[in-house]
């Protein structure tokens, strides 16, 4: 029997688990469908006549409206089908939440940095930071100075060695069969100078200055979240001097957000020094002194609840919704039971999904928020010329996300079903138990970098294409939606979901493998395959123009 999926019982459509020939009679709870097309794997076929304007239904609610008559058996494409959303009421409806039975966990524990406020890191790393893309070069500097001498891999010398290719073109020979290898390997780990500290991080961004000032105000803002993040042990900045990001804005956001943070910040303005030479100089002999300091943290027991957990998702697939997300879901609800923080983010793939977030909202005041935030960012977007509806890729489209409906039902699932506890504007903090929502885009690296902004000392990332993507200071596991992607791209997948559809495991007990493999990352005896090569991505999200 070929497998199909019906998520919910008011759903018109069905999921093809594998591909699907046409002509195949398929069977489900007593409902029979002939195909009269092939459906791909992880698309959708109608199993009923659809009409012109008729509604699409999948997980139990409007995922888009029929452009065309969509005859039983056929195929939901973007030919037929456009995207369209049930209407959003802000009246909540009663919400009640069985929480999941959490007995298993309740005692257990992460080794962590204490950090004066009493939150946890998962990892204690010194960062410099730039306040205006002026100051990038030497901030490469600093990067190629530090890393490899004090034990740390630079995986900006991991490259590739062309040599035999070289030598291939020299001679005239094929290319097509010559081995290609690496060079420059990272450094060993157990030859660091401050055994404490897990790394040096250089965030590098193209902000700062020549946009408006609200942009350089939020770069701040975000910058010192940043330094207040859990896993950041302390931090040296460089100013050039004249941009609109002020060292005294940064100041003030630190004071703002926590004065008590108690970690060593240095800063530095190029524009006050006598030479670049004794700049730098400065920076180095300070931030020696720095590391010195945070070097004397060591990792103790702390309670599951003092994780912080980034919820992402990218190169999403037609798989997205079924495996990986859910298990993150159920992942995200044990967290929420056990007191933790888990942050859902990216609001353009909310579309569609509001009225299950609204509901779920612990008060109206976070309803509203939600809404408002929504509506706005959903304006601004129309206003340049695009709308939510323009959200999936054309990888997404491909592998049956054909609407930003569908895609974000299914990128809903990993906030699980746990209330809503706060609503946060990009730059805010998540200073409550349980689950927050949290507006950033669907762009995965602007996202994941709100998500760190937010507090999260972890991030999982669920993706059903492959995407290499991590966070600079947030250590970021990926969850492939399936099997293929994780037997084709293990070199940077942690966990697989893929065995849900395959039957192999439920969702409940996925979210629990995982929930473990987050105790053992957040305890350093796991580094996930995003750290392990370095990939320390970091872009601000730039809401105006340049000036």
């Amino acid at each position: 029997m070929l497998k199909i999926l019906k998520i919910d019982d008011s759903d018109n459509v069905w999921v093809a688990l594998e591909d699907i020939p046409a002509g195949t009679d398929l069977q489900h709870n007593g409902h029979a469908v002939r195909t009269i097309e092939k459906i791909k794997i992880k698309h959708k076929v109608a199993i009923e006549d659809i009409p012109q304007d008729g509604q699409i239904k999948m997980y139990g609610t409007v995922v888009g409206k029929a452009l065309q008559p969509i005859f039983k058996g056929s195929a939901i494409t973007t030919k037929n089908t456009a995207h369209a959303t049930a209407p959003v009421n802000l009246e909540q409806s009663q919400y009640e939440w069985q929480a999941p039975d959490v007995s298993h966990w309740r005692n257990r524990t992460f080794k962590g940095y204490r950090r004066a406020d009493g939150s946890f890191g998962t990892r204690n790393f010194w960062i410099f930071i730039p306040l205006v893309f002026c100051e990038n070069r030497n901030i490469k500097v600093l990067q190629a100075s530090l890393l490899e001498p004090l034990g740390y891999a630079d995986t900006t010398r991991q490259v590739m060695d062309v040599g035999p290719l070289i030598n291939a073109v020299k001679k005239d020979t094929p290319i097509t069969n010559i081995d290609v290898g690496q060079l420059n390997g990272p450094a060993d780990r157990t030859e660091r100078i401050f055994p404490n500290v897990d790394g040096i991080k250089f965030l590098m961004h193209d902000g700062g200055c020549g946009g408006s000032r609200r942009d350089a105000d939020m770069l701040c803002k975000l910058l010192a979240t940043y330094i207040q993040n859990p896993n950041v042990g302390g931090a040296t900045v460089l100013s050039l001097g004249c941009q609109n990001a002020q060292i005294k804005i940064l100041q003030s956001y630190l004071k703002e957000i926590n004065p008590d943070h108690g970690k060593p910040v240095y800063y530095f303005e190029q524009q006050s020094s006598t030479s670049e030479r004794d700049f730098m100089s400065s920076i180095l002999k300070s931030t020696f002194e720095g590391l010195k300091e945070i070097n004397e943290i060591q990792r103790e027991e702390a309670p599951i609840s003092k994780l912080t957990l980034g919820l992402e998702c990218g190169g999403s697939d037609g798989f997205s919704g079924l495996s990986a997300n859910p298990a993150l879901g159920h992942c995200s609800d044990l967290l929420a039971a056990l007191g933790a923080k888990t942050i859902l983010a990216e609001f353009p793939e909310l579309n569609g999904a509001e009225q299950d977030l609204i509901n779920r909202c612990k008060d109206q005041n976070s309803a509203h928020k939600f809404v408002h935030l929504m509506d706005s960012y959903h304006n601004r977007a129309k206003a340049n010329g695009s709308g939510f509806d323009a959200n999936p890729s054309p990888g997404n489209i491909r592998d049956g996300l054909i609407t930003d409906a569908i895609k974000s039902l299914g990128a809903a699932k990993k906030g699980g079903k746990s209330p809503v506890s706060d609503v946060l504007d990009y730059g805010e903090k998540a200073n409550k138990s349980g689950l927050h929502l949290l507006c950033t885009p669907g762009n995965d690296v602007e996202s994941t970098t709100g998500l760190a902004s937010g507090g999260a000392n972890l991030i999982v990332f669920t993706t059903g294409l492959g995407t290499p993507t991590g966070n600079i200071v947030a250590p970021t596991l990926k969850m492939s939606t399936n099997n293929a992607l994780a037997k084709r791209m293990n070199d940077i997948i942690d966990i697989n979901a893929g065995t849900i559809i395959s039957g192999e495991n439920t969702i409940e007990e996925k979210g629990e493998e995982l929930l473990e493999l987050l105790l053992a990352s957040a305890s350093g005896d796991y580094i996930p395959a995003a750290e392990r090569l370095g990939q320390d991505d970091f872009i601000p999200w730039k809401r105006d123009i340049s000036l």
